[in-house]
């Protein structure tokens, strides 16, 4: 599941500014990573002015952003590059073309601390993850650690 925490200041997106940057990020996960589309969790996090210190002074013209991967992990040097690029490129009209700094970073959560409703998420690729997707949603199975 990519998690990402997106810390705002206060009243720097619109509603329809979210939902379309939420819609960006989920592409990136179902077009390229191939994940499921509800694994793709967006949080915005509006943060009142004086909150945001960037060196021991307040900047309220910061958008820092926290991503969590856990379904998928990696890659090559060259790889996590190039999905870097890719992050950048979504984020572009909403961070940078607006004037704002931003900062982004990921961390990646071994797969077996992690549940969605209560169960084990299939193995990656597999016929049963290929179900998730299209279902999009858990549909209960029987988990084999072997």
């Amino acid at each position: 599941m990519p998690y990402w925490e997106i810390f705002t200041p206060e009243n720097a997106f619109t509603p329809e500014d979210k939902e379309q940057l939420s819609e960006a990020i989920t592409s990136i996960y179902v077009n390229i990573v191939d994940v499921p589309k509800f694994y793709v969790v967006v949080l915005f996090k509006d943060m009142p002015a004086d909150t945001m210190y960037v060196g021991g002074k307040a900047n309220d013209n910061f958008v820092r952003i926290r991503l969590d991967h856990i379904a998928r992990h990696g890659g090559t040097a060259e790889e996590r590059a190039a999905f870097m690029s890719v992050i950048e490129e979504k984020l572009a009209p909403f961070v940078r073309d607006r004037g704002y700094d931003w900062e982004v970073h990921i961390d990646e959560t071994p797969v077996d601390l992690w549940r969605t409703q209560g169960l084990v998420p299939p193995p990656p690729f597999s016929d049963m993850e290929k179900l998730w997707a299209k279902e999009n949603r858990p549909v209960p199975y029987e988990f084999s650690a072997s």
